[in-house]
């Protein structure tokens, strides 16, 4: 991993004292997803906190914003609201809100628009990476996001290297 990029994980952060010191940079993962796949509730406050400990540290880009992976736009926007009140003005760039692909036109637009970096997440009826509705709905959503064949913001995919 020397000079390569990480994303840790708050559900596994055992690996970030080794990732700090040998990668180029790294992310923080919230660890919705492992929380979701064993059905543990994930603490947010915690993770704010281990967020926030690290949002200063030159090799942290991004943190990811807490999100329901199967949950509605209220459910997310309540967590967006929620880091916003622990993270102000000074960590505009650090938060990364994750659009769920099941979501609406309207949010992708608005996400695009508002942040400097967003996050794709494979869900509901298109959680299959890779498959058919997975690929028409990502062509989809490239051109709600692209202007002049470029995106507006930065993305991350999760979960984009499981098989492809």
């Amino acid at each position: 991993m020397i000079g390569r990029h990480a994303f840790v994980s708050f559900a596994a952060p055992d690996q970030l004292d080794v990732c700090l010191s040998v990668c180029q940079s790294i992310a923080l993962d919230n660890g919705a997803f492992s929380a979701w796949r064993s059905g543990k509730e994930v603490d947010w406050n915690d993770y704010f906190a281990w967020a926030k400990s690290l949002a200063r540290n030159p090799h942290v880009d991004f943190a990811v914003i807490p999100d329901v992976i199967d949950g509605d736009e209220m459910d997310n926007e309540r967590l967006i609201a929620q880091w916003h009140q622990n993270f102000h003005s000074e960590y505009k760039d650090f938060g990364c809100p994750v659009w769920h692909m099941h979501e609406s036109e309207a949010k992708l637009n608005y996400l695009s628009r508002a942040y400097y970096r967003i996050a794709i997440g494979s869900s509901a009826e298109y959680s299959q990476v890779g498959s058919s509705a997975w690929h028409e709905r990502m062509n989809w959503a490239m051109k709600v996001i692209c202007e002049d064949g470029q995106p507006r913001c930065k993305i991350h995919m999760l979960r984009r290297l499981d098989g492809l």
